[in-house]
């Protein structure tokens, strides 16, 4: 009995230090994490430096569709300087005079579309740019009994804009959020400690942010040409939802609340009044950052994953595949 006791127990020492060994150094497929994790990215320290940098960059597009509505306040001492019309037959038809205040409406469909680049700070914050085009329609804005008439229904904005971003929850927040959560289980505890563990290893592929936008109007075809962009900014403010499904690219839908403001301008140059524009815009795209890592083509090497040569980290795989796959998800 004694005998058993004692091979048993050599044999659970032999067990924990080779689990120890190959789960710390997680050598599968030649990989070593521990090793990758501080393994360079180039074989000189420029280049090694640059691919760092590289790897913070994204890039972008997204399309879809947005409802507007455009207001205008109107009051003028001469409102024959203006397109306005009577729409409706009265029994004493008169025009606008300057003691009439009239609130022009529209609404309208627009699709927007956009081109950017990001930069990800920390995981936490998102720094960038782009450019994007807006294809829309607006009506003749209407105040009964009279309307506004537009020389064009159709209109093209282009817009040149910054944007920032906050993370508001994703994989490593979520995994703050489960060590927070079961902190009240003791350490040794080892079935709540093995079900927090499990669940932060668990992959979580979505990211929640706060987005905002804020840039010029350049007008490539106007409505009319007596309205011009305003000097001020545009800004915009969107909810954004991201699924990453592989470590570099990533779909994202968005929806938002987007302002600007327009003149419409008078036949006297000191005349006009203010048109402003609100729009309800949701976009779905691609986003897909900068790969700092080399796709490997070393000679005879076979590895999907993610690995090393001579401390030089390369790809295995596309970008648009999951670089370290594990159980169930190699495809």
């Amino acid at each position: 009995m004694n005998k058993m006791i004692k091979i048993a127990i050599y044999l659970t020492m032999v067990f924990l230090w080779v689990s120890n060994h190959v789960v710390a150094q997680d050598d599968i497929f030649g990989l070593d994490n521990r090793a990758r994790e501080k393994g360079r990215k180039s074989d000189n320290k420029i280049g090694n430096v640059t691919r760092s940098l590289v790897s913070l960059i994204s890039v972008e597009f997204g399309a879809g569709a947005a409802y507007h509505q455009n207001s205008m306040l109107f009051n003028s001492e001469n409102s024959s300087q203006y397109p306005i019309v009577q729409t409706q037959d009265l029994d004493f038809p008169r025009s606008v005079t300057a003691n009439d205040t009239l609130s022009f409406r529209s609404v309208q469909s627009a699709i927007p579309m956009h081109i950017a680049a990001n930069i990800n700070l920390f995981n936490t914050i998102t720094l960038g740019g782009g450019y994007g085009r807006e294809i829309g329609r607006m009506d003749n804005l209407q105040a009964n009994p009279f309307e506004l008439v537009l020389d064009h229904s159709q209109y093209t904005f282009d817009k040149v804009f910054g944007t920032v971003g906050l993370v508001l929850y994703d994989a490593r927040k979520r995994a703050k959020f489960l060590n927070w959560k079961y902190r009240k289980y003791a350490s040794q505890n080892f079935y709540m400690q093995s079900q927090k563990n499990q669940r932060i290893r668990q992959n979580y592929p979505w990211r929640f942010m706060v987005e905002g936008q804020f840039g010029n109007i350049i007008i490539r075809n106007n409505i009319s040409p007596q309205v011009n962009a305003n000097s001020d900014p545009f800004y915009n403010v969107s909810f954004r939802v991201e699924r990453d499904f592989s470590e570099y690219a990533r779909l994202f839908v968005k929806a938002g609340y987007e302002s600007r403001n327009f003149i419409f301008q008078g036949e006297n140059p000191t005349e006009f009044q203010n048109l402003n524009q609100v729009l309800y815009p949701i976009q779905i795209g691609l986003s897909v950052s900068l790969p700092g890592t080399k796709r490997c083509k070393k000679p005879g090497c076979g590895v999907v994953m993610r690995h090393l040569h001579d401390g030089v980290e390369y790809r295995g795989s596309s970008i648009f595949q999951l670089q370290n796959r594990k159980v169930g998800q190699w495809y």
